[in-house]
């Protein structure tokens, strides 16, 4: 009998060791080195290969048959959406997201459709079968051909999936998931690493395409070891507060189409139903329109989204003054208020100022700038900008309005929700004028600024 191998990682980032340390060199945490038992591997692995796999051969890229793995539909075009265009076969895929967000019956409704035209195995290692029965029932779903299994153990799974040959398997979740040569408890950081580097590598030897929920720290991030996001093909998260209706699934890697696509959800009592039209939704504004509110246009994946941007500019009673900015990085907000400081001569030294983006979206991308520093004077000399007024532009430290990419596409998505009036960078005006919207073009802040007071 070989000889059990025994190694040294760390449960706050996975980082292994050859032996004990009471500091972790990676992440520099205190006390998180545990040791764990390794199986013995077979004497014959290297010319064998693991079992089940095929030999493996050597052959030029150009040759590869790309037929061998036509994408198929999970039947919700928002999530082929942010998948890239559709299931891979052999394709590992990560969804997380915070508890009640609707992961679970996410995929409980994906599958119960794909069931009806293909062989899908949900595997459910949290709840019992009776207590997916009661969902499923609760949300009218056609149960008759899906397929489940109530089990924790990677390798009973995986036998078991040997006989049933689905097309597609769902793992809820990733986190009770266990490997009985690993000596750790479920959920430790060499449990999740394992389990899920099993059924990666099981997903590519069979050609099953393996959904693996995920649960998500206090923070937002997936928990487990970093290594879990990168041994699976696609990571996506599902986002949206539990007294919202609206759930946003973005991706955040994906190998087989583009990172940072979202698709929009709205939670009703019949389980998660698409949006179509997610400009409409963020796009809700009251009938008294205020200072401090601006429209813009962000760019989300492969198509472009209209929210709503709030600020608000009161005098502050502290030596400090805050700065606080919900849906946007709080330290791009100061950066834009210097630039507004040094080139449009507005001192905001002594005011606390606030920035909402209406609708709990995210935004990341610089194309919110010139949105974001016209909301701010708008609510600071208290004048309302036109209702049917689009902002967007990337601005400099030296004042400039910068281009953004997809600048007609931009102005195109807001001309069909009804606005006559944009504000962009110079180089993004288009070449033929946009039926019913008048286009300005800007080279600075004054501009901008001086645009808005017209």
């Amino acid at each position: 009998m070989a000889k059990a191998k025994t190694a040294y990682v760390c449960n706050a980032c996975g980082a292994d060791y050859v032996r004990w340390l009471g500091q972790c060199t990676e992440c520099k945490a205190w006390n998180t080195i545990t040791e764990i038992r390794l199986a013995a591997a077979p004497a014959s692995r290297s010319r064998q290969g693991y079992a089940g796999a095929t030999q493996a051969k050597v052959q030029t890229l150009s040759d590869v048959d790309l037929e061998q793995l036509p994408r198929f539909s999970s039947s919700f075009a928002e999530f082929d959406r942010v998948l890239g265009g559709g299931i891979v076969p052999g394709s590992a895929i990560l969804i997380g997201g915070s508890p009640g967000a609707g992961k679970s019956t996410l995929l409980l409704q994906t599958m119960c459709r794909l069931a009806e035209q293909m062989k899908v195995l949900y595997v459910t290692g949290e709840e019992s079968l009776q207590q997916v029965a009661l969902r499923a029932q609760r949300l009218a779903l056609p149960t008759n051909h899906l397929r489940m299994l109530a089990e924790t153990s990677v390798e009973v799974i995986c036998d078991l999936a040997d006989q049933e040959q689905p097309k597609v398997m769902v793992i809820d979740s990733i986190q009770v998931m266990h490997l009985a040569d690993i000596q750790s408890a479920p959920g430790s950081v060499s449990q999740v690493r394992e389990s899920a580097a099993y059924l990666t590598r099981y997903a590519k030897q069979k050609g099953v395409a393996i959904v693996m929920v995920g649960h998500v720290t206090k923070e937002g991030a997936l928990a487990g070891p970093k290594v879990l996001e990168h041994c699976v093909d696609c990571s996506i998260l599902l986002e949206g507060d539990t007294d919202s209706r609206f759930r946003t699934l973005r991706g955040h890697k994906n190998r087989f189409g583009p990172a940072n696509e979202i698709g929009v959800f709205a939670m009703t009592g019949q389980g998660l139903k698409e949006v179509t039209n997610p400009s409409a939704i963020f796009l809700q504004r009251g009938e008294q329109h205020g200072s401090g509110s601006v429209v813009m246009v962000v760019w989300e994946g492969t198509r472009p989204l209209l929210v709503e941007l709030q600020a608000l500019v009161d005098m502050s009673q502290l030596a400090n003054p805050r700065r606080v900015a919900v849906g946007m990085e709080t330290t791009r907000l100061a950066m834009l208020l210097a630039v507004l400081h040094r080139h449009g001569r507005l001192m905001m030294a002594d005011q606390d100022v606030f920035v909402n983006v209406v609708g709990g979206v995210r935004v990341m991308e610089t194309g919110a700038d010139l949105a974001l520093l016209l909301a701010i004077v708008s609510s600071f000399k208290e004048r309302v900008l036109p209702r049917d007024l689009i902002v967007f532009g990337e601005v400099g430290l030296a004042g400039e309005i910068r281009p953004v990419p997809n600048g007609q596409a931009r102005l195109q998505e807001a001309a069909k929700h009804g606005f006559r009036k944009a504000i962009v960078p110079l180089a993004n005006c288009p070449k033929e004028q946009i039926k019913g919207m008048e286009v300005i073009g800007v080279r600075t802040l004054d501009e901008a600024l001086e645009a808005c007071a017209d």
